[in-house]
């Protein structure tokens, strides 16, 4: 039977190779475009250019050109008076969900098929909004790992997907998938289900991370402030344990990001060696220098927090045990971003959307440069810092030779109005158009 089986495998496989070997040796010649750009923001130079244009072969970048290019058999795109810069990353995503006001009991009446279509809409007004490439940081461990497939595979129009799928937390902790629930519904969730409580529990659960195909580890350093709990800054992983998963997590290739809010577990997870530190909302200036010591990145996330306060104000939005949390740290992180800005602290561009509306994620820019930070490196934040941080360097973050053909516009100078950031007029992902002026 097995000899039958090969032979019969060997049958089907056989016309399609020697079909993949035609079709290589009589490859067609690549399809050309130029898109020509009243001006361009050279993330890596970190300068506003003039015209120039940007010739792309399929999805990626064959090179940039100052002026306006002639290709011969190349389609032509025209942005006069607009400003051209890459595709925008946003390093702090939940795609698969978003705020609402009854989303604390949506958990118990909706199923997973349900967020998997509302993940379908979030994932397209992400893209329309400029953002060609987000990190996924915790869902159901299932739904953005399929959207991420969906998407690569050409059948949903959306972002390039990163995602940790579940995020990993320790009894009780933030992300702890039955915090609130009647005790009769909890259970012992473990490893598989992403909860940990010994460092030998915290190696076995970013192993099923990578079984799942997940791209990066979450770790929830800290309390939270929308989960059903009361504390929002204690420390929930012994060092130990933090270093189990990123010590695991490095060698199999994954970063780690680490959701903190309080300080004390902001720093374990830094010294525990993780890549970067997101909200970082009571972040100390000792925080600060270690994280300028070990190389760790800060994903802020202001508009969440802006958000979060907002809604707080409003009676009945969030439960009561999580109001308190929200008033407190949502105004809060603005003025630690500025600080740590300024104490010279890597910042790469996140903003937790999912917390608030999906597509509104540009509003972060205004937020950054109301805290002090120059347009121009808001703008390399979301593009070649982010890049960086993602390991990605070569593929996105920039318009270079090489490069996916990320790339988006805005109508004027977003330097001189940085809210012009969230008016995309155009969007291109990997050669394809999906939004025009």
């Amino acid at each position: 039977m097995r000899q039958t089986l090969l032979a019969a495998v060997l049958l089907i496989a056989l016309p399609a190779a020697t079909a993949q070997t035609s079709a290589s040796t009589s490859a067609e010649p690549p399809q050309l475009t130029v898109v020509h750009c009243a001006a361009l923001i050279d993330v890596d130079a970190g300068r506003k250019l003039g015209p120039h244009s940007i010739v792309i072969a399929n999805d990626r970048v064959r090179e940039v050109r100052a002026g306006r290019a002639q290709i011969d058999g190349a389609s032509v795109i025209d942005l006069p008076g607009h400003t051209c810069m890459p595709g925008l990353i946003d390093m702090h995503t939940h795609i698969t969900n978003e705020t609402n006001k009854d989303a604390y009991s949506e958990g118990f009446r909706l199923n997973q098929p349900d967020y998997a279509f509302r993940s379908v809409v979030y994932s397209e007004r992400t893209l329309l909004a400029g953002f060609t490439s987000v990190r996924n940081l915790g869902d159901d461990g299932v739904i953005s790992i399929s959207l991420r497939s969906a998407i690569n595979q050409g059948m949903i129009k959306g972002p390039r997907i990163f995602t940790s799928g579940k995020s990993i937390a320790t009894t009780g902790g933030h992300a702890d998938p039955t915090n609130g629930w009647a005790r009769r519904l909890q259970g012992d969730p473990g490893p598989a289900e992403g909860v940990i409580n010994s460092p030998d529990e915290a190696r076995k659960a970013v192993r099923q991370r990578y079984k799942e195909s997940a791209d990066l580890i979450k770790i929830t350093a800290t309390g939270g402030v929308l989960s059903f709990a009361k504390n929002g800054q204690n420390p929930q992983f012994s060092l130990d344990e933090a270093k189990a998963i990123v010590e695991t997590a490095h060698d199999y290739g994954m970063k780690v990001a680490a959701h903190a809010h309080g300080d004390e577990g902001m720093q374990r997870a830094i010294l525990a060696g993780v890549d970067s530190i997101e909200h970082g909302t009571y972040m100390s200036d000792e925080t600060m220098r270690l994280m300028k010591e070990k190389g760790t990145w800060y994903v802020p996330t202001i508009s969440a927090g802006v958000f979060v306060g907002e809604m707080a104000a409003k009676p009945g939005y969030y439960p009561e045990i999580v109001r308190p949390k929200a008033l407190a740290v949502g105004p809060l992180i603005q003025a630690t971003f500025g600080r740590a800005y300024k104490a010279g602290v890597k910042i790469a561009f996140g903003t937790d959307a999912g917390v608030f509306p999906h597509g509104r994620n540009a509003r972060e820019f205004e937020l950054m440069v109301g805290a002090g930070m120059p347009p121009l490196e808001a703008i390399q934040s979301a593009t070649r810092n982010a890049a960086e941080l993602l390991g990605e360097s070569a593929n996105l973050g920039g318009l270079s030779s090489g490069k996916y053909a990320d790339l988006v516009a805005v109508e004027g100078d977003p330097l001189e109005d940085i809210t012009r950031m969230q008016s995309m007029a155009f969007v291109m992902k990997g050669g394809v158009v999906y939004k025009s002026p």
